[in-house]
C-alpha cells in the first residue's frame, strides 16, 4: 500500500507535518563544510516538498521525485525547484552523474535499498553525497512523564506501524555500491504542540492512514478519540515532545 496516495492523507501530511527540514540542512552543510552552494542535488521521495524546500539552501537547482502523484500536487512551488513523478529505484530520466547532492527525507524505509543505492551512485557525480535521514516521533513529552505509556502501548496496540523496510545502512552495503565513504549522525529535537496539533500530526503517520484509507475508521472519528485521549496529559496549552534522527552521509567513490 502507498500510504501516501489517497488526497486526504496527503493534506493532513501538508498541513500538519513539523518541518525540521532545515535543522537537518544546516547539519549537512557544516558536515561537508559547504561554503557555497552546489549546483545540483536531487530529493528523493520528496511529498509535498518541505524537504525539497530545506535543500536549496545548499543547492542552485534541485530536482524532487514521489510516486505519488498527490504528494507532487501539493508541493510548495519555488524558483530553482522542479518535480518529477519517479520512484527512488528508477532514476533513469537523470544522466549518469549529474547530481553534487541527493537526499531522502524520511523515505528510505520504504524503498528498495540495493536498487535505490545503484540508482543514487549512478546519478552521483564522482565525489557526490548521497543523504538519506529520518525524523520520528519519540511518543515522550517533556512536562509529563506518563504520556510516554499511552503513546507506548494504548497507541500502538489500536494503530500498529505497518511493514516496512527495516534493513539498516551499513558500511558494507554501502561500499558494496561503490561508496567509500560513509558515516552516521545522530540529532534530536523539539516540537511544542497542542493537544489539537498533536493528535492532527498523529494523523499523519501510516498506522493512522493505513486503517483510515482502508476504510476501517474514519478521520472524523480517529481525531476526535486522539484528541479525548492526549488532552488529560496536557498540563497547559502546549508540551513539547521529542523527536529524534539519524543522517547517513555516503560517499561515491572513483570508478
Amino acid at each position: 500500500m502507498n500510504f501516501f496516495a489517497h488526497k486526504s492523507a496527503v493534506e493532513r501530511y501538508a498541513q500538519h507535518r513539523p518541518y525540521f527540514h532545515p535543522l537537518v540542512i544546516e547539519k549537512i552543510k557544516s558536515y561537508l563544510d559547504l561554503e557555497t552552494p552546489v549546483e545540483r542535488a536531487l530529493d528523493v521521495g520528496c511529498g509535498t516538498g518541505q524537504s525539497t524546500t530545506a535543500l536549496k539552501e545548499i543547492a542552485k537547482s534541485v530536482s524532487g521525485i514521489d510516486v505519488s502523484e498527490e504528494m507532487l500536487g501539493l508541493a510548495t512551488q519555488q524558483p530553482g525547484i522542479e518535480y518529477c513523478n519517479a520512484s527512488a529505484e528508477d532514476l533513469s530520466m537523470f544522466d549518469d552523474g549529474t547530481f553534487d547532492l541527493i537526499t531522502a527525507s524520511m523515505a528510505i524505509h520504504w524503498f528498495d535499498h540495493k536498487r535505490f543505492l545503484s540508482e543514487a551512485n549512478r546519478g552521483l557525480k564522482i565525489g557526490g553525497w548521497l543523504l538519506p535521514y529520518t525524523n520520528g516521533f519519540h511518543g515522550q513529552m517533556k512536562e509529563n512523564k506518563s504520556f510516554e505509556l499511552w503513546s507506548s502501548e494504548i497507541y500502538p496496540d489500536l494503530y500498529p506501524i505497518p511493514p516496512r523496510n527495516a534493513t539498516p545502512l551499513t558500511t558494507e552495503m554501502a561500499n558494496e555500491f561503490g561508496f567509500s565513504s560513509f558515516h552516521m549522525e545522530k540529532f534530536q529535537n523539539e516540537v511544542q504542540f497542542t493537544a489539537e496539533e498533536l493528535s492532527a500530526y498523529l494523523t499523519t503517520q501510516s498506522n493512522v492512514i493505513a486503517v483510515v484509507e482502508q476504510g476501517t475508521e474514519l478521520i472524523e472519528d480517529v481525531y476526535p478519540w486522539l484528541v479525548s485521549q492526549t488532552e488529560p496529559y496536557f498540563h497547559s496549552t502546549k508540551a513539547t515532545f521529542l523527536f529524534g534522527g539519524r543522517i547517513w552521509y555516503l560517499q561515491k567513490g572513483a570508478i
